[in-house]
């Protein structure tokens, strides 16, 4: 091999170990984005294929030999696996239903059987183009000759960047809202893939208009080699992105329900801030409910959306308020930090130090100072 072949098969294979090993990660990862993470690994498994391919071809293995007739194109099933990948990123519970879904996946079906009929001339083939049909002849011809391949892929990846694009920007969904600031790395990937595409796209219309698609080897390598520094980029952000939530499930409230919840909000916090209740160390979800006269799960829901907050949470900040409040009285200097905490309504030091922690981000010992 030529040192610049060797150098190709070093870069190429990098991209594409990393996406197998990332695409394994990610398939197995059964926690949050389940789904959305099995995309990401068909997306990272197919890139990689691709990339091997490529590596094949440079020790001389898919050229017209046994393997050239194994060795098929996938190039157009990109577009629905990033479409699909989004979509179950940002859809709490989504799954694909083939019934109503097979249709994104109709092209890379196309391209499988076109692949396939075109590389099954070469066993009728005795070298004049009367051993073919015309089907064969000007299907090879359009297939193996033009850029055909590569402009139909750009092309659906562009569109299905679009349309996932057009799902990041949902506005007012009545079942989930997206999470911006999560996102913001697919947005960026969805541009970068756009970009890569068209300058695919245009290149080869250039070198098919203007020099019959005859340099197309000297600019081939060079884009796979973009590719295996999108799939080393998009094997990267989606393992570190593998648990984050892209969106929360939305609680539409009618006027009445939100009228109801206001009005318990009013009760809630009149007994912590003139009742103090959050100081009887027993509080529990459902001793505050009896206190309320409702049922638990109108409190609960009550906190959730009204206060955006856990119950828990929700007393012990009244509780760390309290301690703090204690703490800066000079009549309390001499009670420990403890007792403090034990009579603002903590039940023990664990419990207390626990809270702050979560709840302020620094130890105890720093209430007096926030």
């Amino acid at each position: 091999m030529k040192p610049l072949e060797v150098l190709l098969t070093v870069l190429l294979g990098i991209g594409a170990i990393q996406g197998l090993v990332y695409g394994i990660i990610l398939w197995n990862n059964n926690r949050q984005n389940r789904t959305a993470n099995k995309f990401l690994a068909a997306i990272l498994f197919f890139f990689s294929y691709r990339l091997i391919v490529e590596i094949l071809k440079l020790f001389n293995i898919g050229f017209y030999d046994f393997w050239y007739h194994f060795l098929l194109e996938y190039n157009w099933i990109y577009g629905a696996l990033i479409y699909f990948f989004v979509k179950a990123y940002i859809t709490p519970k989504f799954k694909l239903n083939l019934k109503n879904d097979w249709i994104h996946f109709l092209p890379v079906g196309i391209e499988f059987l076109w692949s396939n009929f075109i590389k099954s001339q070469n066993f009728y083939w005795d070298g004049t183009r009367e051993s073919l049909s015309w089907l064969g002849y000007y299907g090879y011809i359009i297939w193996m000759h033009y850029p055909t391949m590569y402009i139909i892929s750009g092309l659906l990846i562009i569109y299905y960047s679009f349309r996932s694009e057009k799902l990041l920007n949902i506005r007012n969904n009545p079942v989930f809202e997206i999470i911006s600031e999560n996102t913001i790395w697919i947005k960026r990937l969805l541009k970068v893939l756009r970009f890569f595409s068209i300058l695919i796209i245009l290149i080869v219309l250039i070198d098919l208009i203007f020099f019959n698609y005859a340099f197309n080897r000297w600019y081939h390598y060079p884009l796979f080699i973009g590719m295996t520094l999108i799939t080393y980029w998009l094997g990267i952000e989606g393992f570190g992105k593998r648990n984050q939530l892209a969106s929360k499930l939305k609680i539409v409230l009618s006027s009445k329900e939100k009228s109801q919840l206001d009005e318990l909000s009013k009760k809630i916090s009149h007994l912590m801030i003139e009742k103090k209740i959050f100081k009887n160390p027993n509080l529990t979800l459902n001793s505050l409910s009896e206190a309320l006269n409702v049922k638990p799960y109108l409190t609960t829901k009550c906190l959730n959306l009204i206060f955006n907050k856990k119950f828990n949470d929700f007393i012990n900040e009244y509780r760390i308020e309290e301690v703090k409040k204690l703490i800066n009285n000079p009549d309390n200097n001499q009670y420990t930090l403890l007792a403090l905490a034990y009579d603002s309504g903590f039940n023990s030091k664990a419990s207390f130090n626990r809270a702050v922690k979560k709840l302020t981000g620094k130890p105890p010992s720093a209430l007096k100072h926030i």
